[in-house]
């Protein structure tokens, strides 16, 4: 059945792959950035692929924007009843370098904005009897070096995810939260910036200590997240799934 499915943070890495996974999927998507021109890549993927796609511009921290973006996704695609809260900032440094500003600015977009985000959408996903919401943590949630702030929201995730799941269960709506270990991405790239290493060397450093022994890419999260929207996931909420290429990578 087709859906009406919202992914933030959707003009680049984990969020483009996982709005093109949906529309192959069949739902028509929102793609959804701060920056509306840059989500033009993404909708063209999945426009040239036959699929339904629409470029929302907004702060998913800013409440009225978030209720002006879901009224317009309503208006142009149909109500949504799949989110994804997948938009995210890293602000990264040791505690005691950490200004205030690091610590709310990450805490906003990622927290703040995946409440806002679940609470305007719900609204829809309730009158429909039916609805999926995924959120991104990360295994940073299990702690990392240099990442109090990120750390700190991506493991305020997971109990959002597990609170919403206790909530909404009795509507139709399950929240399940996927967390990625090491994804090559741009915010990657800011990482291997910050610690001043190449990008090639730190792919492959990172990726010697994977079980698995190789990197994971955005389309293993999207993967990750399509499963979690299906029809058959209707039993599976609440949980929080790994994908990190072995227990903790």
């Amino acid at each position: 059945m087709t859906r009406t499915a919202i992914v933030t943070g959707a003009a680049r890495g984990i969020g483009a792959a996982t709005a093109t996974r949906l529309a192959a999927d069949g739902h028509a998507v929102a793609v959804l950035d701060l920056d509306e021109a840059h989500c033009a890549d993404t909708v063209a993927a999945i426009t040239d692929a036959g699929g339904r796609a629409l470029a929302v511009g907004a702060n998913v921290a800013d409440a009225t924007a978030v209720t002006d973006a879901v009224a317009r996704v309503e208006a142009e695609l149909g109500a949504p009843t799949i989110l994804v809260n997948n938009a995210g900032i890293i602000r990264d440094n040791l505690l005691f370098k950490m200004s205030e500003d690091d610590w709310d600015s990450v805490l906003s977009v990622h927290l703040r904005g995946a409440f806002l985000m679940s609470r305007a959408v719900q609204a829809h996903q309730v009158t429909a009897g039916w609805g999926r919401i995924v959120n991104l943590s990360s295994t940073s949630a299990l702690g990392n070096r240099g990442q109090a702030n990120y750390a700190a929201a991506k493991a305020g995730m997971q109990g959002l995810t597990k609170t919403l799941a206790i909530e909404l269960g009795r509507y139709g709506v399950t929240a399940n939260a996927v967390a990625p270990g090491f994804i090559v991405t741009d915010m990657t790239r800011q990482t291997a910036e910050r610690i001043g290493v190449g990008m090639d060397e730190f792919i492959a450093a990172r990726a010697a200590e994977v079980p698995v022994g190789r990197a994971g890419y955005p389309d293993d999260i999207a993967a990750a997240v399509s499963f979690f929207c299906s029809e058959e996931a209707g039993f599976v909420s609440g949980q929080v799934l790994y994908v990190a290429g072995g227990p903790r990578a």
